[in-house]
Order: C-alpha cells, then sequence, then structure tokens
C-alpha cells in the first residue's frame, strides 16, 4: 500500500470533516442559543446549554445554574430546561411533582402557552437571523457596481487585453453600454455582440476616450465552482479559463455551456489555463434539475461552474437599510427555492437524488471552505436557512411539531394527553430517522 498516495486524499477527508463540523457547531450554537435566551427571557430556567452528545469533554456552570457544556460527538446539541425528562423535552414528573407553584412557572412544561411557543419558536427564527446577518455583511462589503461601470479588478486571461483598473467602460463595439443592473439592456447588449476572440471597447482613461481591446466580455472562466459537481469532481479551481473542448478552441462562456450541453452527459476534453500554464482535464457533465422563474424545474447537463465577466466591475458602499433588504430577500429566496424543490420531488417531477444527507453535506462544507473564507461563510448562512426551515416542518420531535402541539393547546384550551404525545412523539422520530436514512442513501448511492 503506498502510504504518500494516500496522504492527500486523507488530508481531504480532514478537512471536509473539520469544514462540516465548523459550519454545524456554528448553526446548532446559533438554533440553542435562541432556545436558551429566548426561554431566559420568558422566565423559564434552562439547566443545561450542550454543544454535542456524549461524553461531556468540558463543562462550567454560570451563576443562573445553567450547565454549558462541549460534549465528545459535534453532531448537534441541546437545551435541557429545568423540568424535562430529557434533552428532547418530555414531562420529569418526579421532578415537577416536588415543586411549588413558583418553581413550575421556572420550567418549560409549567411556564404560559406564550412563553412555551416562544421559546420553541426561536431556534428557526435565529437560524434565520443568523442568515440574514450574514447576507446583509456580505452585500455590504460587496457593494454595488458604480454607474457608469469601472473596471475595479482584472481576471487573468490568456488573450489580448489592453484595459486598465479604474477604466470606464463607455461603449462595446460601438455600442453604448447600459446601466449594469438594467438586466434586460444589458442581455440586449450582450446579444448584440459579434462572437469574437476580441472586442473593441471605448473607455474614459484619465478624463480621456480612447478604444481598446479586450477579450469577450464572457470567457468561458470559473469563477465559482459548484461542490459536488462535475467540474468539481475533475479538479476545476476558481479562476480556471477554458481554452479548447474536444480540441476546439473557444473564447466564449457561451460555447463552453453549449459544448457542456451537447454532450448528453458523455465524457469531454477540456484545455484549461490556470496561472498561466495550460492543462488538460475530462469531464463529465450532469444531468441537473434546475429551478424556473415559473417554479417549475427543466434537467440539462451542467458541470457545476459560475462563470462571469472577465473582469471585476468596481464597486460603491451599500448602506445598511439596502443591505439589510437584500439579505431579507436572499433568505425569502433559499426558502422558497427549497420548498419548490421538495414539493417537485415528492410529486415526482426532479429526482429525488436532490436531497442531501449528512455526507453530501459534509462534502459541500469542505469543498466551499476550499474555495476561501468568504464562499465558506456564504454557505454557513445558506445552510443555517436550510436547518431553520427543516426544523419548522410540522413533525414531532421537531421544533414545527412542537408549535403544532402548543397550537392545539391554544385551540382547544388544554395540551394533547402525555399518552398522545409519547405516541406522536415516537411516530415523529421514525420520520425524522427514516427521512435520515433515506437521505444518507442518496449520498452512497445516487
Amino acid at each position: 500500500m503506498d502510504i504518500a498516495a494516500m496522504l492527500p486524499q486523507f488530508g481531504s477527508v480532514i478537512w471536509t470533516v473539520l469544514a462540516f463540523v465548523i459550519a454545524l457547531s456554528v448553526i446548532v450554537a446559533i438554533h440553542e442559543y435562541g432556545h436558551y435566551i429566548v426561554g431566559r427571557w420568558s422566565g423559564i430556567d434552562a439547566d443545561v446549554f450542550s454543544l454535542g452528545f456524549g461524553p461531556v469533554l468540558y463543562s462550567r456552570i454560570d451563576k443562573r445554574g445553567t450547565k454549558w457544556q462541549f460534549a465528545l460527538l459535534p453532531l448537534g446539541g441541546y437545551v435541557k430546561f429545568r423540568g424535562d425528562s430529557n434533552a428532547s423535552g418530555g414531562k420529569d414528573e418526579d421532578a415537577m411533582s416536588d415543586l411549588s407553584e413558583a418553581e413550575r412557572r421556572r420550567t418549560m412544561n409549567g411556564a404560559p402557552l406564550w412563553a412555551r411557543a416562544a421559546t420553541v419558536a426561536a431556534g428557526p427564527i435565529f437560524n434565520f437571523a443568523l442568515s440574514i446577518l450574514i447576507f446583509t455583511g456580505v452585500f455590504m462589503l460587496r457593494g454595488d457596481v458604480t454607474d457608469p461601470v469601472k473596471v475595479g479588478e482584472l481576471r487573468a486571461v490568456p488573450s489580448q487585453n489592453e484595459l486598465q483598473v479604474g477604466d470606464e467602460l463607455v461603449q462595446i463595439q460601438g455600442i453604448d453600454l447600459p446601466a449594469f443592473d438594467d438586466g434586460d439592456q444589458f442581455e440586449a447588449l450582450m446579444d448584440a455582440l459579434p462572437m469574437q476572440a476580441n472586442l473593441d471597447y471605448t473607455i474614459r482613461r484619465n478624463g480621456t476616450e480612447q478604444v481598446v481591446s479586450g477579450p469577450y466580455v464572457y470567457p468561458p472562466v470559473a469563477t465559482q465552482i459548484i461542490p459536488r459537481s462535475a467540474a468539481d469532481d475533475a479538479g476545476f479551481r476558481p479562476g480556471d479559463i477554458v481554452t479548447a473542448v474536444n480540441g476546439q478552441d473557444i473564447f466564449a462562456f457561451e460555447q463552453l455551456r453549449n459544448a457542456v450541453e451537447g454532450s448528453e452527459g458523455a465524457t469531454i476534453d477540456l484545455q484549461v489555463w490556470r496561472d498561466g500554464e495550460f492543462r488538460d482535464l475530462q469531464l463529465t457533465p450532469r444531468r441537473t434539475d434546475e429551478p424556473q422563474p415559473d417554479g417549475s424545474f427543466k434537467a440539462a447537463y451542467r458541470m457545476g461552474v459560475v462563470g462571469g465577466m472577465f473582469f471585476e466591475p468596481a464597486t460603491e458602499f451599500v448602506g445598511p437599510g439596502a443591505a439589510f433588504v437584500s439579505g431579507v430577500q436572499q433568505t425569502g429566496r433559499i426558502i422558497q427555492g427549497s420548498l419548490s424543490g421538495l414539493w417537485h420531488m415528492i410529486t415526482g417531477a426532479i429526482s429525488t437524488c436532490n436531497l442531501s444527507g449528512p455526507i453530501g453535506i459534509a462534502e459541500t462544507s469542505g469543498s466551499m471552505a476550499s474555495q476561501g473564507t468568504a464562499s465558506f461563510i456564504w454557505f454557513i448562512a445558506v445552510l443555517s436557512t436550510a436547518v431553520g426551515l427543516l426544523n419548522l416542518f410540522p413533525i414531532p420531535v421537531l421544533d414545527g411539531g412542537h408549535l403544532v402541539f402548543h397550537a392545539y393547546e391554544a385551540v382547544r384550551g388544554r395540551p394533547p394527553s402525555d399518552k398522545a404525545l409519547r405516541v406522536m412523539m415516537a411516530i415523529g422520530l421514525t420520520l425524522l430517522l427514516s427521512l435520515m436514512l433515506f437521505a444518507l442513501a442518496n449520498d452512497l448511492f445516487c
């Protein structure tokens, strides 16, 4: 056995596991802290706040009597409130029977309905809040493209490029440049441009207009690699530029997309330019279900890269208010897309292989972390939204199931019986475990 040959793969596994643990720990900590802090504000005491399960590695007890601990298995966490029989809730009858009325009020089961409902709902809400906060920060740092458009940063390209950082774009091939945020006009401009490797750019530099030569606006560059995609498996890296497909030179991302879509899943040979050197890669496009504007899905062959222009436009500061609105909208889009995808899987419109389990999430974590801190933090925000949404599903043992019980109590004036609760919790646990096993099977066999 060649141990040296296994070291890179072993290191990749460690990196993947570490990224997964970090992402999950952050999201779980925020989720459980939401339960804890809103419970405390509502007058409910917590006995234990745990990150992880199993043997306790470190713990301390604060002045309120809450035990804060790190456990060996970093695959989740929990808050055990006073009066709970275990980490997943349930009433500890023996402990509750010995409490006074005032002491019962400090327990989860003895608190008013509003306090219990608020405490339960706080976990998913804090997940959504984390996502919005991260997206808001990213949008503030990223900024808005200036109007008129200026060159902020140039990508390294294997072709002639006379543009410079700071150049103001006036025309491309004699066609006036529209505002960058005018999607329809910008798309019309791209449709009107001739398909040729180099274009004429009219720019304003140091107050003087001049015409310079530059590459096609959208070269076949990979600005981002989709985790667990064909490109990811083929060894693509952000910044790679495809210069040839099956021996045919290309210069536009559209040419690459057409070649991938027309492959019908057959392996294609690619020449890639990376760090000033050419290298050969083989890639097998994958059939992918993609959401459409009308909410439906369309299957197409994809390689799993995000394209971009040969330059990064200069940006200007975005205020907190506008960035916050964008953060809320981004979180809403993720929720809408997740629900739409789940519904289409249930109805059979798309493959159930679109549902990933822990292995798939771990691989995605490692892939996003390898693409840089910014990509990893963005992934944490996306995953936090998914975790918050999952916990709102009306399945007993999840927060959504508990909220259904609270809604029942609000309507009927009394909670479900303890026997009914035990039965429903058992059913919910079975459903949840079945879903986890199904997702794990997808990771292994899809």
